[in-house]
């Protein structure tokens, strides 16, 4: 009973939807003329009444009345409440139609995993089949009126092949105050079982694929079954119907033409049919009569469930794929497509519109030009975000986060690649090694970074005067510092190889801290710089 109309609407045209307003069956025409027309009647006699049977005192009074009903009838949320109640109702529709007890995964999995071409196996399969096409059944009987029609009682579920006189005997046998719609899925997962005792199903992974897609269709079963034993709440279907009615039991009074002459605010014209009145009653009565249809779709309205269909279509389809379709396998041949690399199915000429290349992604079109300039520009405007940022927060005196702190480079003037050694002070040189340092290369601190952080690169000897005659000592039994007095000065020295560390050295380039340092403060004012 369901209508059908995608193939009307398959294109976007011109009034696409304007020949689905001339359609009869499922439409809102069908659904409301009896309450339109009750409407209509009722303001019609009403406002008759007005004009020829009150008289004029009675008019006044009649206009008083009519007034204040369109006055407060405005105050009932009639959209809010029933906007929600309708969005709700469909949210449960299609709920429960993506919960319809389909057997075609179980079908599947019986006819590839129950062995054997006897008659035994043909058997196996086949009540297998019939068992789960039994419950669903019985389910459909619990919640569909039209189905409920269909099956009365059990004879006729018996008559209908279903159940066999045997398996009626032992299902009334079992007493049960509750519905027993699960006794033909016992019975399923006891004779699969079996099979994987006997032999018929060889793997103990394909009976448990077979148990847990059998679980799968009872829990389709017995949402079906929730749903109908647990609906929308009563209070919330009657609060959205009495706030309809309400609306309207008012609006025939209130909506009514009272006489120009006497001057009301927004009584000017004198009309007869109140035409968007009427409209407002075909949009809100025709909200709630969709509210009304799709409550339970297991009914026999125009767009509820074809559950009679699912039936008749489960049990045909599934004992063909477990018995005629068992392995009857076609022969297998090649393809028109054998040793031909670019396969391509042909078009017909109606079809010749909707053949197109590949989707090779959004950045094809983007050229090498286009790519480089924009990468230019990101580090140009990361460039100019940091230094901006960088001295803000000097200016304000904030410390830099962590994750934006470099690590400081050190270098020598007049080199001509930039190191990283540190500045080393007077008061942590070994006094054991002071004379050897003396007259070494000296290696002074910039506040530049260099922007490779993780490199070391050797440094040219650069010869330079000592400024004090007592920080100028000289010995000839060192060569070099001690590997443990560079970690020390400089932690980050651990990290890196022994070979780069081998070539700092007395004949290279020595920390030295025969000048004085910058103080404290003002490195500290400095600090190290972003780029």
């Amino acid at each position: 009973m369901t209508v059908t109309y995608s193939s009307k609407v398959a294109n976007a045209t011109f009034f696409g939807f304007h020949r689905l307003l001339l359609r009869w069956r499922g439409s809102i025409y069908k659904l409301l003329y009896r309450e339109f027309l009750f409407f209509a009647l009722l303001y019609s006699i009403l406002s008759l009444v007005y004009r020829w049977v009150l008289t004029d005192p009675q008019r006044r009074l009649f206009e008083k009345l009519s007034i204040y009903c369109d006055r407060y009838a405005e105050q009932i949320p009639v959209t809010f409440v029933l906007g929600f109640y309708v969005t709700l109702v469909v949210n449960r529709w299609w709920n429960q139609f993506q919960n319809l007890p389909w057997p075609d995964r179980l079908m599947f999995l019986i006819s590839s995993c129950v062995q054997g071409q006897d008659e035994q196996g043909r058997l196996l399969r086949r009540t297998l089949m019939r068992y789960v096409n039994l419950t669903s059944l019985l389910i459909f009987r619990s919640v569909s009126t039209a189905v409920c029609k269909r099956f009365p009682t059990i004879d006729h579920v018996v008559e209908a092949g279903f159940m066999t006189p045997e398996e009626k005997k032992i299902f009334e046998n079992l007493k049960s105050p509750h519905l027993k719609y699960w006794i033909p899925t016992v019975w399923f997962t006891n004779l699969a079982s079996k099979a994987r005792k006997d032999g018929r199903i060889q793997d103990s992974v394909d009976l448990q694929t077979i148990l847990t897609e059998m679980n799968r269709f009872r829990t389709w079963c017995s949402t079906l079954f929730g749903y109908d034993w647990v609906g929308i709440p009563l209070v919330y279907t009657q609060v959205v119907t009495l706030a309809v009615y309400t609306f309207f039991s008012a609006s025939i009074i209130g909506r009514q033409f009272l006489d120009p002459a006497q001057g009301y605010p927004g009584h000017d014209l004198d009309l007869y049919v109140p035409v968007f009145t009427l409209l407002q009653f075909f949009f809100y009565s025709g909200w709630l009569k969709v509210a009304e249809q799709l409550i339970n779709p297991f009914g026999e309205d125009d767009d509820d469930f074809e559950a009679n269909w699912c039936i008749d279509r489960n049990l045909q389809v599934s004992l063909m794929a477990v018995d005629e379709m068992h392995m009857n396998i076609p022969r297998m041949t090649k393809d028109v497509y054998w040793n031909d690399p670019d396969v391509r199915p042909p078009y017909t000429r109606a079809a010749a519109d909707y053949c197109i290349p590949s989707f090779l992604g959004s950045t094809t079109d983007m050229g090498l030009s286009e790519i480089l300039q924009n990468e230019d520009t990101d580090i140009q405007n990361a460039w100019r975000q940091g230094s901006v940022l960088g001295r803000m927060r000097r200016l304000l005196s904030v410390q830099e986060p962590p994750e934006l702190q470099f690590r400081p480079s050190f270098k020598r003037h007049s080199s001509d690649i930039s190191s990283f050694f540190p500045f080393i002070p007077d008061h942590r040189i070994h006094p054991g090694h002071a004379e050897s340092m003396a007259d070494q290369p000296r290696v002074y601190f910039s506040p530049h970074p260099h922007p490779v952080l993780d490199t070391l690169s050797t440094l040219k000897e650069v010869n330079s005067t000592p400024s004090s005659p007592d920080t100028s000592v000289r010995s000839a039994s060192h060569n070099s510092i001690p590997a443990a007095m560079l970690s020390e000065s400089n932690p980050h020295l651990d990290n890196c190889d022994s070979s780069v560390a081998q070539e700092v050295s007395l004949e290279t380039a020595v920390p030295l801290a025969s000048q004085e340092p910058l103080p404290e403060q003002e490195q500290a004012q400095q600090g190290p710089s972003l780029f």
